[in-house]
């Protein structure tokens, strides 16, 4: 059975209620048995648990933080008891959504509460996708009328989007849906994306890699919609024409493992199969292999223009460091910061492959 857990994410009057039900029927017409995690904000607030009739803020967003996670947990659950190949579990928001709401000491207090830290939090999910709200971009359509959860001027819900993409950065696969001219337009970008994570019809990376400037790390670690992850891969034996690697990807002590293997199709193109791995499964496959190779790197996922760049600084580079951002489309038009500095492309270039860095480079 494969279980895939997304999170549909975004600011008020974004088009999330519609989403789930665009997902449910795209994705029933696939194959997959499609579960559908509602808004527990929604139900809380209509059911008389707000944050204004709860003692503070916090204390709301603790109450919703907890329901959140027994509710996914609940349908976690269900899946695994049903007779279905493919199951896809959405989530119309992820409990790092609370986070838009708190300051850092509340959000803190409230990750204490569960027992868990943000790393577990955010990465629990396979993929977050970003709805971005009416708000910015799309103001004439901006509304409060069509929910009754909703309270946000079209300033705070603005506000509140940007906090979200923050909040959600630096997890390994989240994508921002910007507002379209046509709502229908913003809803088939979404199931597109989706699609392509998913790997339908076929599991595809298509990724474009450039060489950059060393990277102004103050200005990184100060941008709100910037993270910096902590990642350890190893490279282990494969069969000819595959790479074979596993990862180690967190901070401050709190990681998560994944297993990637990719074939190559074209200098930007490849077929990736991704999986997520138990720490002892990570262990053993460090240890069942004599041949193996390790490169590790300071990674900083960074939100721009609606694109999730990943930029690395290796330690063995003081000079330039290197830049990717994976797309849908070949041709997609690449929007860059004006604070990085790009060298050139190096998509087909073999010698800047973290495989090729780790042999050379690494341990």
């Amino acid at each position: 059975m494969d279980i895939t857990k997304i999170v549909i994410t975004g600011g008020p009057c974004a088009g999330k209620s519609a989403a789930m039900s665009w997902i449910e029927n795209a994705f029933t017409n696939l194959g997959y048995t499609v579960l559908l995690v509602h808004e527990t904000a929604t139900e809380l607030i209509t059911g008389g648990v707000a944050p204004w009739t709860c003692g503070t803020v916090a204390e709301y967003q603790k109450c919703q933080l907890k329901l959140q996670l027994e509710k996914e947990k609940v349908f976690e659950k269900a899946a695994y008891t049903m007779e279905a190949e493919k199951v896809l579990i959405v989530c119309d928001r992820g409990t790092m959504d609370n986070k838009a709401y708190l300051s850092e000491a509340e959000f803190e207090d409230a990750m204490k509460l569960v027992g868990l830290n943000e790393v577990e939090l955010r990465d629990s999910y396979d993929a977050v996708f970003h709805l971005v709200s009416a708000a910015k971009g799309s103001e004439e359509f901006y509304t409060t009328r069509n929910n009754t959860a909703r309270r946000e001027t079209a300033m705070e819900a603005a506000a509140i989007d940007d906090k979200l993409i923050s909040a959600w950065a630096g997890h390994p696969h989240l994508r921002v849906i910007a507002c379209a001219p046509a709502f229908e337009e913003k809803m088939k970008h979404l199931i597109d994306e989706i699609r392509f994570f998913l790997g339908e019809p076929e599991p595809l990376e298509i990724e474009r890699k450039f060489l950059i400037e060393y990277p102004d790390i103050k200005w990184l670690e100060s941008n709100p919609f910037c993270k910096r992850v902590e990642i350890s891969q190893t490279y282990l034996e494969s069969n000819a024409g595959a790479h074979i690697r596993i990862r180690q990807r967190g901070v401050d002590g709190s990681y998560i493992y994944i297993q990637t293997i990719k074939h190559k199709i074209s200098d930007i193109k490849r077929i990736e199969v991704e999986k997520r791995l138990s720490r002892d499964e990570y262990t053993k496959l460090l240890t069942v292999t004599d041949k193996k190779y390790t490169i590790s790197k300071n990674r900083y996922c960074l939100v721009h223009e609606n694109q999730y760049f990943e930029l690395d600084v290796f330690p063995f580079w003081d000079d330039k460091a290197v830049l990717e951002i994976e797309l849908t489309h070949e041709n997609a038009d690449i929007v860059f910061p004006k604070e990085i500095k790009i060298i050139k492309e190096v998509s087909n270039d073999a010698s800047y492959n973290n495989s090729y860095l780790a042999k050379v480079m690494g341990q």
